[in-house]
């Protein structure tokens, strides 16, 4: 059986990944902090259950020595934002916390699994980036950063595997209703609320998942180097349709 890593798999696209790609026939090993929600989904989807803070060397270590030698699919979505405040109103380790997840993290688990998926001779990577990796928006530069630098990893690694058995995408969603994000990021219920107040119908998780599993199953000698998923309603980060 095909293997895939998911990591942030104990909520939102990360959890919706690993049930796609579960459908479609990989054991899925699971990869968050909070192991009882990851316990639950394993025993769900019939994969396995790892606690692992991607930002935490020993941990990611200790993934990579439990995937084994082999590996065919990796998914690093774990990410996340923290505020939204300017630039010069920002806290300085919020941005230190974005980079460290949304970047050395994603740098730290493919560095570990990228012999596995060399040594499966049909590795993929799939990199859950954002449109903040490619548009820049008020009260988003510490988030527009770290995505920036999720997106140009993403570019330099497919350079850098060129002539190995590995292929390298990145998955850009804009708009994306889930329990965590903007409550995570804001803080505050209502305001996480108001981020889509109007809008009739945002993406969702598995919509996303949804993308994660076609780039996934492509022949292997198709890679989809990029992909921009957003909601009819969101033209772009400044425009995005509302009902009054």
């Amino acid at each position: 059986m095909k293997s895939a890593v998911v990591t942030g798999a104990s909520s939102g696209i990360g959890a919706a990944s690993a049930r796609a790609l579960a459908a479609a026939g990989y054991h899925v090993i699971c990869a968050a902090r909070r192991i009882d929600r990851l316990n639950d989904l394993a025993r769900e989807i019939n994969g396995t259950a790892i606690e692992c803070d991607i930002t935490d060397a020993a941990q990611v270590a200790n993934l990579a020595a439990q995937v084994g030698d082999s590996l065919n699919v990796l998914v690093n979505n774990a990410g996340g934002a923290f505020g939204s405040d300017p630039v010069i109103q920002s806290d300085p380790d919020q941005w230190r916390r974005m980079y460290e997840i949304n970047v050395i993290g994603t740098m730290q688990v493919t560095k570990a699994l990228v012999p596995a998926l060399i040594a499966s001779g049909a590795g993929t990577i799939i990199n859950i980036g954002s449109t903040a990796g490619r548009w820049a928006y008020e009260g988003g530069g510490g988030y527009t950063a770290a995505k920036h630098g999720v997106a140009v990893l993403t570019e330099t690694l497919r350079l850098e595997l060129n002539g190995q058995p590995v292929r390298v995408s990145e998955i850009a969603p804009g708009m994306v209703h889930t329990e965590e994000f903007s409550l995570v990021r804001l803080g505050d219920k209502s305001k996480a609320d108001a981020v889509y107040a109007g809008v009739a119908e945002p993406l969702l998780a598995e919509d996303i998942a949804d993308a994660v599993q076609w780039v996934a199953t492509r022949p292997q000698h198709v890679n989809v180097d990029l992909m921009i998923v957003k909601p009819i309603a969101q033209a772009a980060a400044h425009k995005v349709h509302r009902s009054s």
